[in-house]
């Protein structure tokens, strides 16, 4: 069974932080260039699983986003924090290593303007084809019509 020790000693070459925010909870910060390594060490592995990629507007003050890779290992969690520019919103699509990242990418993408770079498909999954270009409802400074 891996550990989450063996887990941040296979990490640690493209972690710039860590911590255990809670028992068997590992979060890791890393740099997007480091994103697709990382992930590959935890693929190779074979016991951890992708379970979602959330995204976090830090808003417009911060001019970041934060993009987090969720991943378990049976009742054990990996968080992968990643920031971003939020102006140049782009990272590298791991869905070359987990494919059925897909999904999780297009959400993220569709919700915060966040660009995949290379993602297989960019097509929208939740908002309407005829919602506004540019508009991202989940960006804290999101001016959405109708919304009060």
């Amino acid at each position: 069974m891996t550990t989450i020790q063996t887990i941040q000693d296979q990490l640690a070459p493209f972690l710039s932080e860590w911590g255990t925010p809670e028992p068997n909870h590992l979060a890791a910060i890393l740099s997007s260039e480091n994103l697709q390594d990382a992930v590959r060490v935890l693929y190779n592995d074979h016991q951890i699983y992708l379970i979602a990629i959330t995204g976090i507007d830090n808003g417009v003050e911060a001019n970041t986003f934060e993009v987090l890779y969720h991943f378990g290992m049976d009742a054990r969690v990996l968080t992968l924090r990643v920031t971003i520019d939020r102006v140049e919103a782009m990272i590298p699509s791991i869905c070359g290593i987990y494919p059925y990242a897909s999904p999780f990418e297009r959400e993220t993408g569709e919700m915060f303007g966040i660009t995949f770079v290379d993602t297989p498909d960019t097509t929208r999954l939740f908002l309407p084809d005829d919602w506004e270009e540019g508009s991202y409802p989940l960006r804290k400074d999101a001016e959405l019509k109708g919304v009060q």
